[in-house]
């Protein structure tokens, strides 16, 4: 395709290699589009009526339409397939329908993500539009009225996400941290209070998340007693930092539940504690209590960590041995998931580049549109969780099964048979 280049290297549409990005991802969209269309009609080539004639054949091209990418708008004329099969059960014709490009898509997943980052941004949804003009190019399909209509789906989502049924999920562990992104929340302490659980097929899940000022016991309880009434099951294991408010809900809601303290948490509080000279090797000490074969292996490295610094850093010391049980509790899980149990990373992680991209906005803002577009971010990411190692011994630990030394300990009935 031939374009007109001005002396200063823009071209009529913007400058020459954002046009050249934007005409090669049209013609790899063009290409994906064609090898996705060519591989649904070989694979029913051979679908045939009575006269011998394929059921399943290509009919040129949709109507173009231009679709918004992270590259720019994108004009995409969609090959046509002509499926004449019936569906036995309805009685209706068949239907191809792209996973790529999907019937009225007009922007891709990615710039639905952009959006909410966006709004945490500080921008207004009048912002919007020229904001995207100049990153994409176009502003086809995101006018001030558009950005309304999703921010107000958006918040809908939210609710109907924090009142579903929880009674169908068994969350058998559950992480639980307060996360203070500075957006746009009413209270200048509040915090987003988010819960995260593993299923018992090994699957990560955002549980619930919302707001609650200071992480105080009343927002933890309240939280904690809006998904039980919802039909939540007490999870074998939570972890989560030393916030004594979520303990405290705990002990309330869930009080069969076992504790395990975040080590990352932990960690930093001690090491905050003591001079600087000292925190590079009590960081390895630290390390070799929790990184410890076993647990048994690591009480004793709790017990020359305070050894080494009880005399010159006694309230230091404390901080471990006091809080040792909970500490240690993850020992008596599977060795696979220790790596998930030590620490409220599956939280922390999900949220750092949030926290990142934040910053303090001035004006109050709404609170339930802040909050739906945090909501929107983790359910994106969510996607690309990966479940706990070893996924079947989930069940395992909620059937009440004992691990010694992070191995199944078979059942005494078992090993008499």
């Amino acid at each position: 395709m031939l374009t007109v280049v001005n002396e200063d290297g823009t071209t009529p549409h913007g400058s020459l290699i954002d046009e050249i990005v934007r005409e090669g991802a049209r013609r790899m969209l063009a290409a994906a589009l064609e090898a996705e269309v060519k591989a649904y009609i070989s694979e029913l080539a051979d679908q045939r009526d009575d006269s011998g004639r394929r059921l399943v054949v290509r009919n040129g091209f949709h109507q173009p339409r231009r679709v918004t990418t992270a590259a720019g708008a994108i004009k995409v004329k969609a090959p046509r397939v002509n499926d004449k099969r019936v569906d036995e059960t309805t009685g209706e014709r068949r239907r191809f329908s792209s996973a790529i490009l999907p019937p009225w898509a007009r922007k891709s997943p990615k710039i639905s993500e952009v959006l909410p980052l966006l709004y945490l941004h500080g921008l207004s949804s009048g912002d919007f539009v020229p904001a995207l003009e100049q990153f994409l190019g176009s502003s086809a399909g995101l006018s001030p009225a558009t950005i309304t209509r999703l921010t107000a789906q958006w918040q809908a989502d939210h609710k109907e996400f924090m009142d579903r049924d929880l009674s169908a999920t068994d969350y058998v562990y559950v992480w639980a941290d307060g996360v203070h992104l500075r957006i746009r929340l009413e209270e200048a302490k509040a915090a987003v209070l988010v819960m995260v659980g593993v299923r018992a097929d090994g699957t990560k899940e955002l549980i619930a998340m919302t707001d609650g000022y200071r992480e105080s016991s009343e927002a933890w309880a309240g939280l904690l007693r809006d998904c039980a009434r919802r039909g939540m099951r007490g999870p074998v294991l939570a972890v989560g930092d030393g916030a004594l408010g979520f303990w405290n809900a705990l002990n309330e809601v869930f009080p069969q539940t076992r504790r395990q303290r975040c080590w990352v948490h932990k960690t930093a509080n001690v090491l905050d504690a003591l001079p600087k000279s000292a925190q590079p090797a009590a960081k390895r000490a630290i390390q070799e209590i929790y990184n410890a074969e076993d647990k048994e292996r690591a009480a004793k490295a709790v017990a020359a960590f305070a050894k080494q610094y009880a005399a010159k850093y006694p309230k230091v010391v404390k901080r471990i041995t006091d809080d040792e049980e909970e500490l240690l509790a993850f020992f008596d899980f599977p060795a696979e998931h220790w790596i998930h149990l030590r620490t409220t990373n599956p939280i922390e992680s999900t949220f750092a580049t949030v926290r990142l991209r934040t910053k303090v906005t001035k004006g109050a803002g709404s609170r339930a549109a802040a909050l739906a577009m945090v909501f929107k971010l983790i359910e994106s990411a969510q996607e690309r969780w990966r479940a706990v190692n070893a996924p079947h011994l989930v069940a395992l630990v909620r059937a009440g099964a004992r691990f010694e030394r992070g191995v199944l300990v078979e059942r005494s009935e078992a090993r008499a048979a």
